[in-house]
């Protein structure tokens, strides 16, 4: 049974004016968007919510009677000013046709609504990539592209081949002899002209004759027979699909305080939701590290404990031995996202370094490096800290023109413009830069 609502006015009468609304709104909600994902906790990153925009943002256009020229007139009521006066400025935050609010000047409330789970990610996740996405092959299970394969003599109206047909049933009338209209219409012609003239009825009678001949033969062979029908065949072909790794690897150190593994595991949650929502052949591997490095699952990563020193090549090389196990680069585009405070043991930077050059940077289309800090991190009283071991080494490599990009991370505010920095489609960022 099927139901057909031929309402005028269905329930869901009020969705393109919402969608209206979000397009012309689109800067200011992504804004709020934004905003509202550094409050959240790291279970909430993807859900919907209440937002709100100042009531700037929403105001429409509207024409009114200007007041333009000269004019010489005095209000009622005016017992201060006279012709000629100055009027002093208002002060800081006063003044203006906006409505009474608050005593710092605000007049005007914040405009509140509600996004759906939906319409929240597609605003956060706008404009985001992953760079150079390039290798591509055949995919069991993946969506096929269907393409022409031929003609059939069955299928769907929406399928018949028109031109394919008709040629048929040309071939068909030409190859049997099926009289033409023209053919037709011109033994009737004759024969009307020579009706009523003395002498002719032998050749009428002969051109009757024929023309019953010819009625008989067109009714036989019809115009078109089922057998000219053809209709346009298509045939699934799998199509390659790009397949790309993220290898997420953090420190999970005693270095770490549980304020700057809270900035890394959202700038984890981010990456997650993003290739979660944007890329169906993506897979993503886990890898924690102290001293020791392990891969883990999603909720281990996230949640667990563990703690003890610090050996970055230890995650280096765990994801080399991942690699070469599930993984050839010759089939995966492979990228990489670290989150570190930048503390290293003594001697280990040099590892590290030899095995970003000897293997992993080779068989990564991208590597991201964010160093997690926090506000106002500095060493002793009057000294401002200077760069890590970690970042140093990095910069060396990042110098050499390797393919890495480095961001620091000091508040939770940071962490959306970090990420969509490194993960803005390209050509969006050569504009943003230039």
């Amino acid at each position: 049974m099927q139901i057909l609502d031929r309402r005028l006015n269905p329930s869901g009468r009020s969705l393109p004016n919402r969608q209206r609304f979000l397009r012309r709104a689109k800067a200011l909600v992504q804004e709020a968007v934004r905003d509202a994902s550094a409050k959240r906790d790291i279970r909430s990153a993807d859900e919907g919510g209440e937002v709100s925009i100042p009531l700037h943002g929403i105001r429409e256009p509207s024409f009114h009677h200007g007041s333009g020229g000269t004019r010489d007139h005095v209000l009622p009521g005016n017992k201060e000013y006279r012709e000629g006066d100055e009027i002093q400025r208002p002060p800081s935050g006063g003044g203006g046709s906006g409505n009474e609010g608050s005593p710092d000047g605000g007049g005007e409330d914040a405009f509140r609504f509600v996004l759906t789970r939906e319409e929240f990610l597609s605003l956060f996740l706008d404009d985001l990539e992953l760079p150079d996405l390039a290798k591509r092959r055949l995919v069991e299970g993946s969506d096929p592209a269907w393409h022409r394969a031929g003609y059939s003599v069955a299928g769907t109206p929406s399928n018949l081949s028109l031109a394919r047909t008709m040629r048929n049933s040309l071939s068909r009338r030409i190859a049997l002899k099926r009289p033409r209209p023209e053919a037709v219409a011109a033994l009737e012609a004759e024969i009307a002209a020579l009706e009523g003239q003395p002498g002719s009825d032998d050749r009428i009678a002969k051109l009757k004759a024929e023309l019953e001949i010819q009625l008989r033969r067109s009714q036989r062979i019809p115009w078109i027979d089922p057998i000219d029908v053809r209709y346009r065949r298509f045939e699934p072909v799998p199509r390659p699909v790009a397949r790309a790794v993220m290898f997420c690897l953090m420190d999970v150190s005693g270095s770490m305080t549980e304020e700057m593994k809270d900035l890394a595991k959202r700038f984890y949650t981010l990456l997650y939701i993003f290739l979660q929502r944007r890329y169906k052949q993506v897979e993503i591997v886990f890898i924690r590290h102290t001293h020791e490095a392990a891969e883990v699952d999603e909720e281990t990563f996230f949640h667990s404990r563990e703690t003890g020193g610090t050996l970055v090549s230890t995650a280096l090389e765990e994801m080399r031995k991942v690699v070469a196990d599930r993984y050839p680069p010759s089939d995966w585009n492979i990228y990489a996202a670290q989150a570190s405070d930048g503390d290293n043991a003594a001697g280990d930077s040099q590892r590290t370094a030899r095995l970003l050059i000897d293997t992993i940077l080779p068989a990564c289309q991208y590597y991201a490096y964010i160093e997690v800090g926090r506000d106002g991190d500095h060493g002793m009283p009057g000294f401002p800290r200077g760069p890590t071991d970690l970042w140093r080494t990095y910069e060396q490599l990042v110098s050499a023109g390797a393919p890495m990009a480095m961001k620091k991370v000091r508040g939770r505010r940071d962490i959306f413009p970090v990420f969509r920095e490194l993960f803005a489609k390209r050509g969006l960022l050569e504009e943003a830069k230039a």
